[in-house]
């Protein structure tokens, strides 16, 4: 319907001339004034840890699984890090009970290292792919040191740690792991011809680790993909 306030001919002007966002503002307002950034992919947080590394000289990347679950922890070996009793867990996080979307970070309490956010307003990306029975395949009597499923760029799914605030709290313990999935990337405009660098998860975000001592088969690790690789949106899923 036309506006009869504003001429013809400006209408046509700015129905030709006007440009147009090639992406509509996917990240809600988030990843400013103290909020997570979230609707980032596991390929955006790898370059992101990328360029931080180049520009400050500093290794810096996404936390292992073993190591982000090490950190949740704290040293404890209950369900959370504050202990078993899930009904706490509205002192020390945002979940589904109590929010209705991502809050400000830190402003929960910490775990017993400091750490905030660890169960809950959004998951976190790690550095490994998803290998569903990874913790049973190694053996009790001989711990792994420093674990990690090393990505390569013909694997899939990947794997989101912590709690969020649309997972309830069964969901925030520190041992919850999460799959990736291909519906999380419907929105992305440039899926399947492009690597995935957008996700309509607004539950998900990362925190990076910096690397003092770092393991040989992570050195100058990069975010790949072989076209046909990865995620496929889910009208082209195969639903398994």
């Amino acid at each position: 319907m036309a506006d009869e306030t504003v001429p013809e001919g400006e209408q046509i002007a700015d129905a030709i001339t006007r440009p147009t966002p090639p992406y509509a503002d996917e990240t809600f307002g988030l990843g400013r004034e103290g909020q997570p950034v979230i609707c980032i992919t596991w390929h955006a947080a790898m370059e992101y840890c990328r360029w931080l590394s180049a520009k400050t000289g500093h290794t810096y990347r996404l936390p292992t699984e073993a190591e982000w679950e090490y950190a949740c922890r704290a040293g404890t070996t209950t369900a959370y890090h504050f202990g078993d009793d899930p009904a706490m867990l509205d002192e020390y996080d945002w979940y589904f009970e109590n929010c209705e979307g991502p809050q400000p970070v830190g402003t929960k309490k910490p775990n017993p290292w400091g750490l905030y956010d660890m169960h809950g307003n959004v998951a976190e990306w790690v550095l490994d792919h998803y290998v569903a029975d990874i913790y049973s395949r190694r053996s009790q009597d001989t711990p792994t040191v420093r674990p990690v499923v090393v990505p390569d760029e013909y694997e899939y799914p990947y794997v989101a740690r912590g709690g969020s605030w649309d997972f309830d709290a069964y969901d925030c313990r520190s041992a919850s792991r999460h799959v990736s999935d291909p519906d999380w990337s419907v929105q992305d405009p440039q899926r399947p011809q492009s690597i995935w660098w957008h996700t309509d998860a607004t539950f998900v975000g990362f925190r990076i680790v910096r690397a003092f001592d770092e393991q040989p088969e992570l050195v100058g690790l990069r975010s790949k993909m072989i076209k046909g690789k990865g995620p496929k949106p889910a009208e082209e899923s195969d639903g398994r």
